[in-house]
C-alpha cells in the first residue's frame, strides 16, 4: 500500500529528513584524520626503507683537530652531490637521545675511547638512508671513520657493497691540533675538548687509527694532504682530489 508520506508515489522524487549526531560526526572525522595520517606515515616509511644503492664513499681521517669537519663542509659546499656524515656527530646525537645506548656512547666519548664498531656502522647506515630518502644523494664523505681495525671489519661485513674511492688523510702536527682543540673548547661546549681528554684522544688515535691509515696506504687508497695551513689553502689541495670523481 502506498505510503502517504512519500512523494515518490506522487510522481516526484522522494525527500528524506536526515539528521546527524554530533558525537557520531566527530568520531567519523577523527577516524578519517587517523586514516590519512597512517597512510602518510606508511608512505614515509616506504621511502625510508627503499634499498640504498651502491654509493661512492670517501673516508676522511686525521688526528683530533686536524680539520676533518671543516674540510668536509667545504667539499659539500663546492662539490655537487656530496653529503657529509660525521661519525662523531651521529654518536653525539644518539647520546643526547638518552637511554642505555646513549649512556654507553656518552661514557666512551667522555673517556676518549672508541664506541663499539657495530653501533657506529648502524648509525652511519641510518644516516646514509636518510640522505638518500630525502635527496637521492649517493656520494658520502664520512669523517672520523674507520678509526680502528674493528671499524674497518664492521664496514666490510655490513657495507662493503659501497665503493670507497679513497681515504683522505689530513696530516697535521700534534701541537697544531692541540691548539685548535683548546681554542674550540672555549665555545664548543663539547666535554671532550679539554686537555685531559685530548691526551687520551691522541693516545687512542696513535694506537687504533694510525695503523688503519697505514693499512689503507698499503692498498694505495690513502691521499695525504698537509693540514697545518689555513683552511682555504688546505681545501685547494683537497678539491683537486675530487676532480676525477
Amino acid at each position: 500500500m502506498p505510503d502517504k508520506d512519500c512523494d515518490y508515489h506522487k510522481g516526484t522524487r522522494p525527500t528524506f529528513n536526515l539528521s546527524f549526531c554530533p558525537f557520531s560526526l566527530g568520531i567519523f572525522l577523527g577516524t578519517a584524520v587517523l586514516v590519512a595520517l597512517n597512510r602518510r606515515q606508511s608512505q614515509r616509511n616506504s621511502s625510508e626503507d627503499e634499498t640504498l644503492p651502491t654509493c661512492q664513499v670517501v673516508f676522511v681521517l686525521g688526528g683530533p683537530g686536524a680539520g676533518k669537519g671543516t674540510q668536509c663542509e667545504l667539499v659539500t659546499q663546492h662539490q655537487p652531490g656530496w653529503s657529509h656524515l660525521s661519525a662523531g656527530d651521529l654518536l653525539r646525537a644518539e647520546r643526547q637521545r638518552g637511554g642505555e645506548l646513549g649512556d654507553t656512547i656518552n661514557k666512551c666519548i667522555a673517556d676518549g675511547r672508541l664506541v663499539p664498531s657495530k653501533v657506529t656502522c648502524r648509525l652511519l647506515e641510518k644516516g646514509m638512508h636518510e640522505v638518500y630518502a630525502k635527496s637521492g644523494g649517493t656520494k658520502f664523505l664520512i669523517d672520523g671513520f674507520p678509526r680502528s681495525q674493528g671499524n674497518a671489519e664492521a664496514w666490510k661485513d655490513t657495507m662493503s657493497h659501497h665503493k670507497v674511492e679513497f681515504v683522505l688523510f689530513l696530516d697535521c702536527p700534534e701541537e697544531v691540533m692541540i691548539g685548535r682543540l683548546l681554542e674550540r673548547g672555549q665555545t664548543s661546549g663539547r666535554n671532550d675538548d679539554n686537555m685531559q681528554v685530548i691526551k687520551k684522544r691522541f693516545e687512542t688515535f696513535e694506537l687504533e687509527t694510525a695503523p688503519i691509515v697505514d693499512w689503507y696506504d698499503q692498498q694505495g687508497k690513502v691521499k695525504r694532504v698537509s693540514a697545518d695551513k689555513g683552511q682555504e689553502d688546505v681545501y685547494a689541495d683537497v678539491a683537486a682530489l675530487f676532480e676525477t670523481l
